[in-house]
């Protein structure tokens, strides 16, 4: 007897094709549109054209409003996160708390054997072990398993990701051969389903501006005021952008901050504390999807998804994980998730 799937239309070509593939393995495919944010230029346009790949597949259409808990889960978590002074990352919890967390729930509850979503990433179940395994999607530059990395073995069970194996390339080809509506459709950017933001603009209407001091520090440790902002919240280590600072013959880079006084630090790219080659991640934030079994491995790991794997070395503990890189790493942010890869395979995660 064929399965029930149910997949996440977002109204773009990923989605789109991942319905189409299930569909022609045999699956009995039903799309859903989540209506996590009132966003209603593009809300109203994706959920057209999920509507319209829904109808030329011939497969039930459903729009499921998640608005409060979206708000609840990834909005309330990435504005808490900035007053703290941290960097985080709201696309992983939407990943872990809605797409698979409160669908999976609500789909499952409906009759449905699995969830399918657009992302370039595979699953794939170890019969030895009877445990879950998640591995890179083989378009490199589309992956998105750092995005996944916090799901856990009934997620993962649950869960396909029909484009696992595939290049973008090869998935605009079959929707343009198909003559899917979207399939020159521009890929989302942005914060997970509100789109692309000014994000300072977003936190301002959230947390309260508060003038402070911009100190500059050079490679003595000289400090010297140089500007002021409105907040230090809205900052990122490492940031060029937007920092306020004219004048300058170099770029500057944010070095530190500090909340409780609200001064933000900048300095020249070349400081000394904007590079570090060793991270102690807590226990209480590590997430393994599989443990390894020694106490030592050497793994390929991110601390931000839009960067190139860098070799380390890492010292499981009692008290979390000692990370040690081979290279000097470039603006390490508190916030941020750190992500380890053994072999394409993503193995754990933890928060900096």
């Amino acid at each position: 007897m064929p399965k029930n799937v149910a997949v996440a239309l977002s109204g773009g070509v990923d989605s789109s094709v991942s319905a189409y593939l299930l569909k022609k393995k045999g699956y009995n495919v039903i799309g859903f549109y989540m209506y996590n944010w009132n966003n209603k230029d593009c809300m109203w346009e994706d959920i057209r054209d999920a509507m319209l790949i829904s109808v030329k597949l011939n497969i039930p259409f459903y729009v499921l409003d998640f608005r409060k808990k979206y708000k609840v889960k990834v909005i309330n978590y990435m504005v808490n996160g900035y007053k703290k002074g941290l960097t985080p990352n709201p696309d992983i919890i939407c990943n872990k708390e809605i797409k698979f967390g409160i669908f999976l729930k609500k789909t499952l509850e409906l009759n449905v054997d699995y969830i399918a979503t657009g992302h370039y990433a595979k699953i794939i179940k170890d019969k030895r072990y009877n445990y879950y395994r998640l591995f890179e999607g083989n378009d490199k530059i589309k992956d998105q398993s750092y995005f996944l990395c916090r799901l856990n073995q009934y997620q993962l069970s649950k869960s396909l990701f029909p484009l696992g194996n595939l290049t973008k390339k090869k998935v605009r080809k079959i929707a343009l051969k198909l003559n899917f509506y979207n399939a020159n459709k521009k890929d989302s950017q942005g914060l997970c389903f509100v789109g692309k933001i000014n994000l300072v603009n977003f936190l301002k209407k959230r947390i309260k501006t508060k003038l402070g001091d911009i100190i500059y520090i050079d490679n003595n440790n000289k400090y010297k005021k140089i500007g002021t902002h409105l907040g230090s919240y809205y900052f990122t280590i490492g940031q060029r952008k937007h920092l306020n600072v004219s004048g300058q013959k170099c770029p500057l880079y944010l070095l530190k901050k500090n909340i409780k006084q609200n001064i933000i630090y900048v300095s020249k790219k070349n400081h000394i504390d904007l590079y570090k080659k060793t991270i102690f991640i807590k226990k209480n934030t590590i997430h393994w999807i599989v443990k390894p079994k020694k106490n030592e491995l050497i793994v390929m790991s991110k601390i931000r998804y839009n960067i190139t794997k860098q070799k380390a070395l890492l010292k499981i503990k009692k008290e979390g994980v000692l990370v040690k890189f081979y290279k000097n790493q470039f603006a390490i942010t508190p916030g941020q998730f750190i992500v380890w890869y053994f072999n394409n395979e993503l193995i754990g995660s933890g928060i900096i």
